[in-house]
């Protein structure tokens, strides 16, 4: 009788217990790890990357080579909610959200639609983070999501999803994630860079041609639409405006028409407003070490420092010229004011930017603190 009683008081108390009877599961779930948006005749072009998590071993290398490793699903709709309804309509598991590394805007999606709207839309959900990355591109958008990394490695430490990795070998535009860009678009001048991919076919297997992205500059986004892209070799003088530069290569040209190459490291960036006649101008103190890496011509170690001092500051010069012409501050000099001189900034800001002109930069300070090289030498091997 006691050993029953015992039994029905065990069996009681289960009955109070939770359970995991609502939970999802893993196996009967697909998990997001990048989304492409796109704008074309009046509606929303949504691109969705579903990963294989089963696919992805813990060696970083995908447990089946033959088996990819994502694809990519496309829906359109009047809105961007009413693209993911359609796109849900087509998909045979439910969505899981909570692993998305980064959003692809086309440059029409950033014209038409702002980046706004949609990442409003997205970090009101507890699944997903602020750590999400952002990228602009000019190429199709499925195109930069079907980019599958070298060596077949795992996706999800692809350049986009894990960008950082490769940023620390060469710095030319930091990543940027959600979180950045709100306190950039928070705080003057109110804009913000985020990268711009192209999609390059450098790469080659026994069997295929392999693309690659490849950050080809940067896009200028305010709170209220899109400035425009600096690009290319006109984009180089942003590396040297960042404290955050890790690396990045610089190469020289000497007097009999030779080159120089050299890795430049430890990058300090001071900025100095200074009110001359009622105006703002700035400045620019740059502070880096250099590692000479090629030689190719008889130069001294002075002449190899003023040759990348004169580069380095062209480059900045290039660089602020051009985001002048799309109206834009993209080396946040209106921010600068705002933190050191704020009365100023007051008298002379209107909607947080500071009126700029070519000559806003006044001075430029280049300082190589260490110039070295790795075989201790600068003479060539081979005379």
């Amino acid at each position: 009788m006691y050993k029953k009683m015992a039994a029905l008081l065990l069996l009681l108390a289960t009955l109070t217990l939770s359970g995991c009877w609502d939970n999802n599961e893993p196996e009967r779930m697909l998990y997001v790890n990048g989304i492409g948006i796109d704008y074309k005749d009046g509606k929303y072009e949504l691109y969705v990357q579903i990963i294989n998590f089963a696919n992805t071993a813990k060696s970083e290398q995908p447990a089946n080579p033959d088996t990819p490793q994502a694809e990519v699903g496309h829906a359109s709709g009047k809105s961007l909610d009413e693209a993911i309804s359609n796109l849900y309509n087509t998909i045979d598991q439910k969505v899981f959200w909570g692993h998305l590394s980064y959003f692809v805007f086309s440059e029409e999606a950033i014209k038409e639609v702002k980046l706004s709207p949609v990442i409003d839309l997205f970090i009101r959900y507890r699944e997903t983070r602020y750590q999400i990355w952002l990228y602009a591109t000019k190429d199709p958008v499925e195109e930069v999501l079907l980019v599958k990394p070298v060596i077949n490695k795992a996706i999800t430490l692809s350049k986009l999803g894990d960008p950082h990795n490769s940023y620390e070998q060469e710095s030319f535009i930091k990543p940027a994630n959600i979180r950045e860009l709100l306190i950039q678009l928070n705080e003057p001048s109110h804009e913000a860079l985020i990268p711009l991919i192209t999609i390059k076919d450098n790469w080659n297997s026994i069997n295929e041609t392999i693309k690659a992205p490849d950050f080809a500059g940067a896009g200028i986004v305010t709170p209220h639409g899109f400035k425009g892209f600096v690009e290319g070799e006109k984009a180089r003088g942003i590396r040297w405006m960042s404290n955050d530069t890790m690396r990045t290569g610089i190469t020289v040209q000497t007097e009999s028409g030779s080159y120089i190459s050299l890795i430049m490291e430890k990058i300090k960036v001071k900025i100095k407003p200074v009110i001359v006649n009622g105006t703002a101008k700035f400045d620019i103190s740059v502070s880096a070490n250099g590692l000479v890496n090629t030689i190719t011509d008889e130069v001294t170690p002075k002449e190899i420092e003023n040759l990348v001092k004169k580069e380095m500051e062209k480059q900045i010069r290039t660089t602020f010229k051009e985001a002048l012409n799309i109206d834009s501050d993209i080396y946040r000099l209106s921010e600068q004011l705002y933190r050191k001189n704020v009365n100023e900034w007051k008298r002379l800001h209107k909607d947080g930017k500071v009126e700029l002109t070519e000559d806003s930069i006044q001075n430029i300070t280049i300082t190589i603190n260490k110039l070295s090289s790795d075989r201790k030498s600068f003479e060539r091997t081979i005379h």
